[in-house]
């Protein structure tokens, strides 16, 4: 008997996880007759219970999965509850929810009372999102060059979900032996994913126009944002700067007090204002304003044409 609650904000993550630990779950055995799936937006939390509660048939288990779970409502409860209360030896059930929906905490709480909650969100933070890449390479079996494992985190961007399909190719092609270079997995590698915003906002403050551009394109491109949008980002990127302009602030404290934002956000506040100064600052939001009116017709140019231009000015201010 195993309980199993996958989660995360990506459903295709969440799907390739359930397969993953499905596989797992029925090994040699016969999936026609062991495995019980309800994917639809009609079924009933009562028919999975009773699925989980029926005796396997000539097998030696049964495994039933239950997707999108956030759906059911307290009223419908009850049943799922009870049995993670008294589980049936012989069943393994895989509960999953994917997506935006929000999941009862007394789901979630059961299951850890009775099994295994595992998250299929991959990190936030560049290291340790550089650590579960290098983890799903090895549960997919491959081998690759610390150089190509760069190359396909950055290619991936914020887009993580993109590496379970990328490295099923590459298996496909390659198979599980040769140890991969950034030369044989580069022809699989299609348009790059989108960034982090803040990566994009670091690479204008750096005076890096060559990077700040290429960031933006992978947005706009890979990460489908509108040009509105990144106009959005750098707005309030340099409102926060702006409110320290006169605030004579010296430390993260006095930043948080101007700003309103709070820990590192405010102490990189600090740190951008003293890097631009207060005439600097102010040009900074002319020039935004200047291409906010662009971007909404006040010129007859191409959207993408206006967020460059302005990227490219940014990033020469000092």
């Amino acid at each position: 008997m195993a309980i199993y609650l996958l989660t995360g904000d990506d459903e295709s993550l969440v799907r390739s996880a359930v397969g993953d630990l499905v596989n797992d779950l029925v090994g040699d055995g016969e999936r026609s007759m062991m495995v019980d799936e309800f994917d639809s937006e009609e079924y009933e939390l009562r028919v999975v219970v009773d699925a989980a509660q029926t005796p396997p048939f000539l097998t030696d288990k049964r495994v039933v999965i239950a997707r999108n779970i956030s759906r059911f409502n307290a009223d419908e409860l009850p049943a799922l509850l009870g049995y993670l209360d008294n589980p049936l030896d012989s069943s393994d059930l895989v509960l999953a929810e994917g997506g935006e929906g929000r999941l009862s905490k007394k789901i979630v709480d059961g299951v850890k009372q009775a099994g295994t909650v595992v998250a299929t969100a991959p990190p936030k933070k560049a290291g340790d999102r550089g650590t579960w890449i290098r983890e799903q390479i090895k549960a997919a079996g491959l081998s690759i060059e610390p150089r190509a494992i760069q190359r396909l985190t950055d290619w991936l961007g914020e887009e993580p979900a993109r590496l379970d399909g990328v490295l099923g190719t590459l298996r496909g092609a390659f198979g599980t032996d040769a140890t991969l270079s950034d030369e044989d997995i580069e022809p699989f590698l299609g348009e790059a994913g989108g960034v982090p915003p803040w990566d994009f906002t670091d690479a204008v403050m750096a005076g890096d126009t060559s990077k700040a551009l290429t960031l933006m394109g992978r947005m706009i491109h890979g990460g489908k944002r509108h040009p509105l949008q990144i106009m959005s980002t750098l707005h309030n990127h340099y409102a926060g700067i702006a409110r320290l302009d006169g605030a004579n602030a010296r430390n993260e404290q006095d930043a948080a007090a101007a700003t309103g934002l709070k820990g590192f956000p405010a102490k990189k506040a600090l740190q951008n204002y003293n890097r631009l100064g207060g005439a600097s600052t102010k040009r900074a939001i002319e020039l935004l304003a200047q291409a906010d009116l662009d971007l909404r017709g006040a010129k007859d140019l191409d959207s993408e044409l206006v967020m460059e231009v302005l990227v490219a000015r940014l990033s020469k201010l000092r």
